[in-house]
């Protein structure tokens, strides 16, 4: 069973790598993070750093039972603007897992995603998704900074 202390912690802990990656890619100038390299479906630093961050936003919204779908990327041109908005983001989830009970996070119900389409999900799991997701990003963004010429180091998720 998930309790929403455990799940606070891991989100706790994602998201200070998450602001510290944000952080090394401040180093960046605007056409670095913009520029476009193939090979990954969201095709640069800042446009990976908004998908990961609104997808967190959109699942915690499916939770909540509303379709929260940020697609206004231009609005977020800066490392500054971007950390703004995890910020945000991160609030939110905070304070829906403080809210979460035991049966609330465990117990599988019917959502509404994308598309008006209904699935069975379990919110708990809903959650764990939006953490192992923001890693998936973390990786692409940290090949884009070695190809880019800025390796970072040390974004593994913190077991201290």
């Amino acid at each position: 069973m998930f309790t929403s202390e455990a799940l606070s912690e891991i989100h706790e802990r994602s998201h200070r790598n998450l602001s510290n990656l944000l952080g090394h890619c401040r180093s960046f100038s605007q056409d670095e993070l913009n520029r476009e390299i193939d090979g990954f479906g969201y095709p640069s630093i800042r446009l990976q750093f908004h998908h990961e961050i609104g997808a967190e936003e959109y699942w915690i919204g499916v939770l909540l039972g509303r379709m929260d779908v940020d697609e206004d990327e231009h609005l977020y041109p800066t490392i500054e603007s971007l950390e703004e908005y995890r910020a945000k983001v991160a609030a939110r989830t905070q304070k829906y897992l403080k809210d979460a009970s035991a049966d609330e996070l465990n117990t599988p119900r019917e959502m509404t995603t994308w598309g008006g389409n209904l699935r069975v999900l379990t919110p708990a799991l809903v959650f764990l998704r939006t953490a192992t997701h923001l890693y998936h990003h973390q990786g692409q963004i940290m090949a884009m900074s070695r190809l880019l010429g800025k390796p970072a180091e040390g974004m593994d998720f913190p077991i201290v």
